[in-house]
This record gives structure tokens, sequence and C-alpha cells, in this order.
């Protein structure tokens, strides 16, 4: 919303457009005035959503929507791809916390940013990125980096400066020549030193090797020095798979950085969101559906101003299903519904004793914001209550179960109509 509601072109923008003479002064002009003056209806940030979805509608002059649409792609697309990735690792995570480790490793600063406030959301609860943490008032948190302990004539060394720095806080990484055999030993060591100045330790961290073994190794020797409640935590090429093997490998590791595969998304590096027109409104108020068409019928859009709803079984409070509907369609809660796959229609699902709660909200009126913005904190603790309406089956790593997004009858009737008109040659039915 915030480029929404800024966007302007500057003398230097319209000089370069003028310099590629493919644009009358009065176009010209026109941009260099320009302003976003319509309506924004879009789900809550932190919002569980599902394929075939609308999740921002735009209500605009065309030129306006079509100019916007580039940059809601790029951001809407890039942020959802990483909450998404970050919800998966943090929930294989259990009840270990995940850091956000990503920034050298995005696809450009910005990507850095942006991805650590959406892996925020999507459920780490610290950033290794400072500029991101300043920004978005997010916890920041790192450890020592391994040029540290290089920098010292020995790895004892290093460990006891780091202390002398970080004396409340000193987390010590201890891979850098030999884990078991001098890293968790000399930390032990400096953790002694520190307990007789009154200080306890933070804990190791562990950035390569098998994680499995040494951290049960490892826990092993902090405990018996006297240490239970130094942390392990674990860094280097994580995500949701390796962190749920070793989880059921039972490591004993409390805490997580994650950053290469979490802020590139690597396993999906791209989200195939798209920005399509579903209807044209004329002067006198008139509604008129737009619909395209593909060979693959997962590319023909529905049609029409919508709406989305979540239905939720009132006795479990779960989420059921989704249903996408005319925009003015309202669900009566009071009686059985019937919703069907979009495709394969013959797919249906009887809905009883449900309530149903429309998930597009509205974010602009008239180019103005009505819409008040909820702090990053609480976007990611309406995000985790959200995704505890899902039973698992539909969250799990492998072979999810597929949640249901459906179109009402009215919908699906109009997009039927209309594919029944186009295909018969009678488009001039469709205006």
């Amino acid at each position: 919303m915030d480029y929404l509601l800024n966007w302007h072109l500057t003398e230097e923008d319209v000089a370069y457009l003028r310099s590629l003479n493919q644009f009358s002064e009065d176009f010209l002009e026109y941009l260099a005035n320009m302003r976003f003056t319509g309506d924004v209806y879009a789900v809550k940030e932190g919002e569980p959503v599902f394929p075939g979805e609308p999740i921002l509608t735009i209500k605009a002059p065309l030129i306006q929507a079509q100019f916007a649409e580039t940059a809601l792609l790029n951001i809407i697309n890039h942020q959802t791809l990483i909450a998404t990735k970050s919800s998966k690792i943090c929930r294989a995570a259990g009840k270990g916390a995940v850091m956000e480790f990503g920034l050298r490793r995005a696809q450009g600063p910005d990507a850095g940013v942006y991805g650590a406030r959406a892996a925020i959301i999507g459920g780490c609860t610290s950033t290794s990125n400072v500029l991101a943490a300043q920004l978005y008032d997010i916890p920041v948190a790192g450890t020592m980096a391994h040029s540290w302990v290089m920098d010292f004539d020995s790895e004892y060394d290093a460990f006891l400066a780091y202390a002398h720095a970080y004396p409340e806080n000193c987390l010590l990484l201890v891979d850098t020549y030999d884990t078991l055999r001098s890293g968790v030993p000399n930390a032990i060591r400096v953790f002694r030193e520190l307990e007789k100045e009154g200080y306890r330790p933070r804990g190791i961290r562990l950035d390569s090797g098998d994680f499995a073994y040494l951290s049960k190794k490892a826990r092993k020797m902090l405990d018996e020095a006297g240490f239970p409640d130094a942390i392990i935590c674990a860094s280097g090429d994580l995500d949701e798979y390796s962190i749920s093997s070793l989880m059921q490998q039972g490591a004993k590791i409390d805490l997580w950085g994650v950053g290469t595969k979490l802020i590139t998304s690597a396993d999906m590096p791209a989200l195939g969101g798209v920005y399509k027109l579903a209807a044209l409104i004329r002067e006198d108020g008139t509604v008129v559906p737009k619909i395209k068409l593909s060979d693959n019928a997962a590319k023909i859009t529905n049609p029409s101003f919508k709406n989305l709803y979540r239905l939720y079984d009132r006795e479990s409070g779960m989420a059921v299903a989704d249903l996408i509907t005319m925009r003015e369609e309202k669900i009566d809660e009071s009686r059985p519904l019937t919703i069907f796959h979009p495709l394969e229609t013959w797919k249906r699902f009887k809905v009883k004793n449900f309530r149903a709660e429309p998930l597009l909200h509205t974010i602009v009126e008239n180019g103005k914001l009505v819409y008040r913005f909820p702090k990053l904190a609480e976007i990611r603790e309406f995000s985790q209550k959200e995704l505890a309406k899902f039973w698992e089956e539909y969250l799990r790593l492998d072979m999810p179960e597929l949640y249901k997004v459906d179109l009402s009858e009215q919908l699906h009737s109009l997009k039927s109509n209309m594919l029944d008109s186009i295909r018969s040659g009678r488009t001039e039915e469709l205006g």
C-alpha cells in the first residue's frame, strides 16, 4: 500500500518516456499527474491462502489498475513465497526457535530486507539483518563468526575475548577446528570462567558436520560439566526437511539459524501468483464480467467481482473449506451448503453446522487508506493462530491433504455460461 498510495512520475521519468518517442504529450501529462484513486480489497497479512483464491482485488480506473500490476505481483509473490517457506521451517522446528540468517544469499538487498520481514510473519523469531530489524522492529540476533575465532592465536583465546565482550549473551561457535575435541571443551572452559564472574553462558553453535551426532555428544558434555541450561544452536544449509529429519533422530538442538534455503525458497524459488482482469464497470454501475480462456483448465480465470469466505466447523472451530463467491453474494449459515470442485464438479461435499467468515477486507477506499495496519509482531501472532485452525493433514510436509477451495453455485453458473457463450461464438451476450 505504501507503493500504491505514493506512486508518481518525476520530471526525469517523464523525460525518459518522452525520449522513447512512443507516447503523446497528452498521455505523458496524464501520467505525470496520475495518482491512485481506486479501492483495494485484500486478505490480512499472515492469513493462510490457497491456490486459485482472490487474495487482493483492485477496483480502479483501468489504467491505474494496469499500472500497478507488475509492482503488486513482485511484492506479493516474493513475500508470500518467503513467508510460506518460513512457516514450513518453523513448524518443522517445533518448540525450537528459528533465526532468519539469509541476507548474504538473498537475491539483492531489497529481497534480503523484505524477505526478513516476511520470514518473521511466517514464524521466525529474529533476524541477523540489522537494517530489517531497525525498519520493522524485529528482534535482532546472531552469533560469532569463524573469522573471529581464526583472528586469535588459539580457539580458547578467541572464546575468552568473546565472553568478555558479551558476558550476558555468550554463545560460542565451536566447529572452526574440531567440534568435540577442541570446540566444546574450550567453550566449557570459558563457561566456567564466566560462571566465576557471576554470568551463565548462553550456549554453543554448530555450523557443520553431523548435527544429530554432534548435538547429542555436545549435550552430554555440557550437562556433565554443569551447564544443562546452555542451549545448542545449529546453522548451515538447513530447511524444513533436514530439520524434520534431525528432530526424528533425536537431535539435541534448541535454536536454529536458517539462511540460504529460507531467503531464496530454494526448492520453489518463484510463486505463480497472477493478476487478471475480472470485470469492467460501466458508468451506470453495471458490472460486466470478463474471463480468460486457456487450453489448461486450471488457467481459466474466475470472472466478475468476487469475495472469499472461509468455512469453519462450529463444533471444532477448524477450517473446513474456502468458498469463492460473487461479491454481493450472502451465505446462509442456517442451511447445509453443498460445495464442489471448480474443475472436477462431480466432487461434491456437504457442509453442515458451519460459520462463514469473509477474508477480503477493505484496505483502501477512493484512494484513501481506511485500514489500520497491525505491528509485525501482531501479524506473526495472527498467522500462528490462523494456522492452528487447520488440521495437521493439510500442513504436513509430505503429501498433504488437498484443502478444498470451491466456487459457489452462482459463480460457477456464471463461469459455465460464459464459457459456453465463447465456445459457441456468442460473445456478444457477455457484455
